[in-house]
């Protein structure tokens, strides 16, 4: 056999092998922790597809609280974070679980029951629905929408307690099923609420309050966490959300269903 010919069935070897491992692989993935607003509303099914067919990545999502999400982000078993705790958020980044948080879309919490409630303020709001004892349903999940609930709570030196307040620990679809068979008030992204509208006999009572400004940011998570964590596919993600293309398609998400988006892009 001559070496030209050893040489040729040598490369066909090396083809055959190489080819046989790229379709024997597992496409490269990424695992994205969020809270569940993202997924209730349907943004990220209207997004992601874009991500993986720009750059063959998948994206296993997670859907938990925020406060669940950043604790994933500690112990190493997500790559990247899209969450909506701003403060915590920068704690979090403070403390070295993650590179830098990037903010990526802000919408806005509403609060919604049975009947409308004349308040001036969220905190008259929350305070009304404590002295006349009417049913509340809270996250009670550490989420960013529990964090914000709590947050105003504590701004009226307010803890609440008692059989009229709830706490389900569930995610934002499910308390706003609760609300609406329990004919009680709840604290929710807009996003959530106006995906699930038509479904509920719940209305806005409050809304446009500085307070309830919902802001969403972005987090790689430290690669030093886990050995597993796939950074670069983290920041390829990274930059595709803030891109001006993925940021215009978030702009449009739920305009022509609901007649305004749900979600405002404010990546800089």
């Amino acid at each position: 056999m001559s070496k030209k010919l050893i040489v040729i069935l040598a490369l066909l070897l090396v083809i055959s092998a190489w080819t046989y491992t790229k379709l024997n692989e597992e496409p490269e993935s990424i695992i994205l922790s969020t809270t569940t607003s993202t997924q209730d509303s349907g943004l990220l099914d209207f997004i992601l597809p874009g991500f993986t067919e720009k750059t063959g990545i998948e994206v296993k999502v997670v859907a938990v609280g925020t406060g669940k999400a950043l604790q994933m982000g500690r112990d190493g078993e997500a790559d990247v974070l899209l969450v909506h705790a701003k403060s915590s958020e920068i704690e979090f980044v403070a403390e070295g679980h993650g590179a830098e948080r990037f903010d990526v879309m802000y919408n806005d919490f509403i609060m919604v029951g049975p009947e409308p409630l004349q308040y001036e303020t969220i905190g008259d709001t929350l305070n009304g629905i404590m002295e006349n004892e009417m049913v509340f349903v809270s996250r009670g999940d550490d989420s960013g929408t529990h964090k914000k609930e709590l947050s105003i709570w504590a701004s009226r030196g307010i803890t609440p307690e008692g059989k009229w307040y709830m706490s389900a620990g569930k995610g934002m679809g499910d308390v706003l099923q609760m609300a609406n068979e329990l004919r009680g008030y709840t604290l929710t992204d807009r996003a959530t609420y106006l995906s699930m509208k038509d479904k509920l006999e719940l209305e806005i009572v409050f809304e446009a309050d500085a307070l309830l400004l919902n802001e969403y940011g972005v987090i790689a998570v430290n690669p030093q966490k886990n050995d597993s964590i796939n950074n670069k596919g983290a920041n390829k993600f990274i930059d595709w959300i803030l891109s001006t293309e993925t940021q215009e398609k978030i702009g449009e998400f739920g305009k022509d269903l609901y007649g305004q988006p749900l979600f405002f892009p404010n990546a800089k």
